[in-house]
């Protein structure tokens, strides 16, 4: 779980989970119950302070805290910058999920008119 891996990460980087607040500007608080997994969605903005907090990228959280077989996702620069923009800008991991399903239904209604349903 990413409590797991913002535990270890704090740890390898020597910070304490006061330190880790102070220097993230998140409350201590809720990173304790992150660490615990008590937490279990954080916002993409918190994320974000975090990781920069540990010295590691948003993307390494999300990449670790899924655990997939196969080729680690590494995200190229363009998207990455547009990942940091949303994220600066206010998106939430609910609104990506319902931009991607607003696209699906977008493809999935294309689709239909060209075959002529």
């Amino acid at each position: 779980m990413i409590g797991d891996e913002i535990k270890k990460l704090r740890n390898n980087n020597g910070l304490s989970l006061s330190e880790l607040a102070e220097k993230s500007g998140v409350s201590k608080s809720y990173l304790s119950q992150l660490e615990r997994n008590l937490q279990v969605n954080p916002s993409l903005q918190l994320l974000s302070k975090i990781a920069t907090s540990l010295d590691t990228d948003i993307e390494e959280l999300l990449n670790k805290k899924k655990k997939v077989s196969g080729p680690k996702i590494t995200l190229d620069a363009e998207w990455r910058r547009l990942l940091y923009k949303a994220i600066s800008e206010g998106m939430t991991k609910e609104d990506f999920v319902q931009f991607r399903n607003y696209l699906h239904f977008k493809k999935w209604q294309e689709t239909k008119r060209i075959k002529g349903e």
